[in-house]
Formats: C-alpha cells, structure tokens, sequence
C-alpha cells in the first residue's frame, strides 16, 4: 500500500510540475524521503543504460532514445535532464504503473557523473557508457582523476561497460577486464602528431603516472596512446569512425557506413557513434541505426539557428567551466571558415554555486580565433575584464576585440556592427540573456 500511495503521489507531482514549468526532481526527492529503498520495489526492464561522463551525456541520451523509439521501442528517459538521483527517481515512478511496473522495453537513464554511484545503489544498469573525463567545473568537481575515483564507484563486475577508446583516463576502466566495448576514431585528416591545445591532460599515464606515448591526437589529450610502462593503451574499438569530412559533414562507421552529420563536429560524431555502439548492442540492426542518424538534428536547444539584423547567427552553447566544451564550439566556429563576428559572453561561472573563480578561461583555446574569417570579437558579461586580460595572450589583433560589460550594450553593438555571420558562444546560464535581448 505504501508502495502504490508513493507511486501515485510521483505522478500526481510531476503532473503539477509539468503544468508549472518546474523541474522534474521534487517528486523523486520526496518519494526517497517516504522510502529510500522505494526504486528497488520497481519491477524495473532488463535493459537499461546509464550515460555518463564530463561532456555529451544529454546529447548521448537524446539520440540513443530516438534511434530506440524509430525502430520500435518503448523507451522510459529522463530527457528534462534531471540526472541526479532524485530526478532519476522521478522518471522512474513517473513510467510505473500503480502495480509498480515499468512497462517499458528500455530505460534510457543520463547520470551526473558525480551522482552516479549513488543512482546505482538501487537497481543494477546492463549498459554503462562512459562518455569522457575533462577537465569540467572546477568549483565543484576538482579534477578529472578525482571524478574517475568517484564513478569508480558505481561499476561492478555484471555492468557491460561502453568506453571512450581515445580518453586514456575514462578507458582505463576497461583496464583488464572483460566485458567491455569501445568506441573510438581512427586516425584522420584532421589528427595531429603533437598535442596542439593550451593544455596536456595526457601526458602521463592514468593508471602508473608514467610518461604517456601518443601516436597521434584529435582533440586536447583525445587520440591514440600507450603506456610503456604499465601497458594502459587505446583498444582497438569495436565500432570506429574510419573516415570523417567536417567540410561535408560525412562520417564513415566502420568502414562500412556513412552518415551525414546536420551539426559538423567531432564531439557530435562521438556522441553519434556511442549510441550506435548501445542501441546495436541492444539489437537493433545497423542499417535502422544509420537511417536514424543520417541528419539527425539534436533537439536539445543548445545550438540554435536564427537571424539578427539580416545576418545569419548560431548560439552554441557551452559547457559551465569546461574548456573543452569551448574549444569545441571556437573549432566549429573557424572550420565553417565564413567571415563572422563571434560573441564571447561569461556573465556567470556556475548555474549552483557562487564563485568567481575563472581561471578555467586560460584552458580555453580561445587562440584558434586567430583564423583569418574571424573579423570582430565582441566580449561581454560581469566577467569581461578577466576574458579582455585572457585575450591580450592570444595573439589576436586587439583593434579586432571590443569589450562590453553591459549586455544591453553588447547586443546593441552585435545589431549593429556585426561582420558576416554571427556565433554566439556562452554556458547555459547565459544563453537565454542573449535569446531574449535579440527580439527587443
């Protein structure tokens, strides 16, 4: 009986909560303080996924869930991105019936890294992919090893693990171990032989601390290694990128398919190939997987297309204090090579605690704006003074770069003095300053 009033008080608050626009978290949070054991008491699908990682975890999910639905599964997901326990919760009692069954094919669950081991206390996940581990909200995560140590945590020996092939830290949980599938890309045109960003988190072996080998990288510490050492290196992945043209956007899955990809980025083609590696594990055939992926456009909101002033403009939108989410968005910027203007907001460092600690802005490759179709650089928000100090190291033409800490200011000068295109790069705390200063 108190099994089915928990269950129905779930439902009854997240109703009200989808009438209100709230967040999807209460009604797990009080359903854990009725009965903390309650998810246990859930007939729960043999299959379920659990994604994890620094970067990609929402993206990730979003695609493994419509690749599912398109090919005929019914798939239980947390996609308001409530991905703590509590949130989790409530998708979970949200999906039941009063029976306490979840009458779904699949469970399709993103997990705050940092929530995870605690999310997995209470039923056991088949697949456990693990995206990647950066460099990723200081404030609040320290460093990449400390959260490798956390997630640690939550994998046990019955988990099939779906591993990052070219993040020598994330792999390193397939270290010695058997039921393990990796995903990874194969050298290309746009690898390079040294490690070109500001930073090199791989430059010593994860699991022995010895000097790590690279062959080549494609990203920041992203690429093929080894360890002369201890012998951690980069598995050949079960399913690879064998090819990839950002100009074109086509990515070729092992050797054998192609895709075109809507939005033309490495971290998009990863976040690609670690859904089709799952939802191929779950059994769908490949060739329903590429139908699915072939253009697919990410629905999340964090890039979005839209006019200002006659010029055409993308918001991508950046990951809290993570500067590989930056660079990600500054290597679009520059691979499009089209004339533009690029707007540079950080007028909050976190969305949950209050710092102004912005040292992560010198991780940031902002010096790939150096490239010749970038023409303005506009810099704006409360911490503008920190990215103008950041800038005066880049090399950049300063006659290039104006400063603006007044947003009502900012998009005054974005309206009107934009050459070309416009990218505008902020976190999630800020995109909406911009979305909402545009249509006054």
């Amino acid at each position: 009986m108190k099994r089915l009033f928990i269950i129905l008080l779930a439902k009854i608050l997240y109703w009200i909560g989808k009438k209100l626009g709230k967040g999807s978290s209460l009604p797990g949070q009080i359903a854990l303080k009725l009965d903390k054991n309650i998810l246990q008491k859930i007939k729960l699908p043999e299959n379920i996924i659990v994604i994890t990682g620094s970067n990609g975890k929402t993206s990730t999910t979003e695609i493994i869930c419509n690749i599912l639905e398109k090919n005929g599964y019914s798939v239980g997901c947390n996609s308001e991105g409530s991905n703590q326990t509590e949130g989790v919760t409530t998708m979970i009692l949200n999906a039941c019936n009063l029976k306490g069954e979840v009458k779904r094919d699949v469970l399709v669950i993103e997990s705050d890294e940092r929530y995870t081991r605690h999310t997995l206390k209470y039923f056991d996940a088949k697949y456990l992919i693990v995206t990647n581990l950066y460099r990723d909200q200081m404030t609040r995560n320290g460093h990449p090893e400390l959260i490798y140590d956390i997630v640690k945590e939550a994998i046990d020996d019955k988990v099939h693990l779906i591993l990052n092939a070219d993040d020598p830290l994330s792999s390193l949980y397939g270290y010695h171990r058997e039921n393990v599938t990796y995903f990874g890309m194969n050298e290309n045109a746009l690898s390079t032989k040294e490690n070109v960003s500001v930073y090199n988190d791989g430059k010593y072996c994860p699991n022995c601390k010895e000097k790590m080998q690279y062959d080549y990288f494609h990203f920041a510490h992203i690429g093929s290694y080894h360890c002369l050492n201890c012998g951690h290196e980069r598995k050949e992945p079960q399913y690879a990128i064998t090819n990839i043209d950002l100009q074109t956007g086509e990515v070729e899955i092992n050797q054998k398919y192609k895709i075109k990809m809507n939005l033309r980025s490495i971290y998009n083609a990863y976040n690609m190939l670690a859904a089709f590696a799952v939802t191929n594990l779950i059994g769908v055939e490949e060739k329903n997987i590429i139908s699915v992926l072939t253009d697919y456009v990410i629905k999340n909101d964090r890039v979005q297309n839209f006019t200002l002033n006659g010029h055409e403009a993308m918001l991508l939108t950046s990951k809290h204090e993570n500067s590989i989410s930056y660079d990600q968005s500054l290597l679009y910027i520059t691979r499009e090579n089209k004339p533009c203007t690029v707007v540079i907001i950080v007028d909050a460092v976190s969305r949950k605690y209050f710092t102004s600690e912005t040292s992560w802005l010198w991780d940031i490759d902002f010096e790939l704006l150096k490239a010749d179709c970038v023409k303005k650089i506009v810099l704006a928000g409360k911490y503008v003074h920190d990215l103008v100090t950041r800038f005066q190291y880049t090399g950049i033409s300063q006659d290039k770069i104006i400063a603006k800490e007044n947003l009502d200011e900012m998009m005054n000068e974005v309206k009107e003095n934009s050459i070309g295109n416009i990218y505008v790069v902020t976190c999630f705390s800020d995109r909406m300053k911009f979305m909402n200063r545009r249509k006054e």
